[in-house]
């Protein structure tokens, strides 16, 4: 049999105690390990979460202002619909006031057109009446009033413009303007589209036509450019 001496015994106890102390270490060190980690993934949840949240109320303001973008863009496209009808409207104001200075004879004009002269004929001196060979006021209101209805914007009679409300008077070899009398040969002037009114003045039947039967001396010419400056005395 094996004998235990004292020395033994306290080694024994040395390492059983020293063993304790160990294991002992180990685990509490485990444990506060273990806690260090529990304590920092809940911290970085909670950092996550915040983080979360945060986004969501960013969402939600983008939305909201993404709604309100959306309603002032409305907003101005329908005040730019507005401010377009104005535009057009005013221009269309513009416009018409324009034409109406225009055939009020006040503002100067310049376009193409055609002229169109209407001179006496030859007298034969075996007919009894000379009026049969002179231009009279009839036959410059037939060709006026074809201009007009052709589209003619503005029209004169040897210079002096016309208006609305502008009378023709017939005295002897001359005829008398809004007043002012001009003798023949009777240049009328006319903007506008020169193939439109040339062709309305040449209709078979039509104005020249008469007027060549009744022995007045017709010529037309299309102009590139007329220009007609403001009845005197208006602005």
């Amino acid at each position: 049999m094996i004998k235990v001496k004292g020395k033994h015994v306290i080694l024994s106890l040395v390492c059983l105690v020293l063993g304790f102390m160990i294991a002992f270490s180990y685990h509490f060190t485990q444990k506060e390990i273990n806690q260090k980690n529990t304590n920092l993934t809940s911290k970085q949840w909670e950092k996550t979460l915040d983080l979360r949240n945060q986004l969501i109320e960013i969402e939600e303001t983008n939305r909201k202002l993404q709604k309100e973008l959306n309603r002032k863009q409305n907003m101005v496209l329908e005040n730019e619909k507005d401010l377009s009808k104005e535009a057009e409207a005013y221009l269309t104001l513009a416009e018409n006031a324009e034409k109406y200075r225009m055939f009020l004879g006040k503002v100067k004009v310049k376009g193409q057109g055609v002229m169109v002269q209407l001179a006496d004929g030859a007298y034969k001196p075996e007919e009894e009446n000379i009026n049969n060979y002179l231009v009279h006021e009839h036959h410059v209101f037939k060709v006026i009033n074809e201009l007009y209805i052709s589209g003619a914007a503005a029209i004169a009679i040897n210079g002096q413009r016309l208006t609305s409300q502008s009378y023709i008077l017939c005295d002897g070899p001359v005829i008398t303007i809004d007043g002012i009398q001009h003798p023949a040969p009777f240049v009328i002037t006319a903007i506008g589209d020169p193939e439109v009114l040339a062709s309305a003045i040449n209709l078979t039947g039509g104005v020249k036509d008469q007027l060549v039967n009744d022995n007045i001396v017709f010529t037309l010419e299309k102009q590139n450019e007329i220009i007609l400056n403001p009845i005197l005395g208006n602005s």
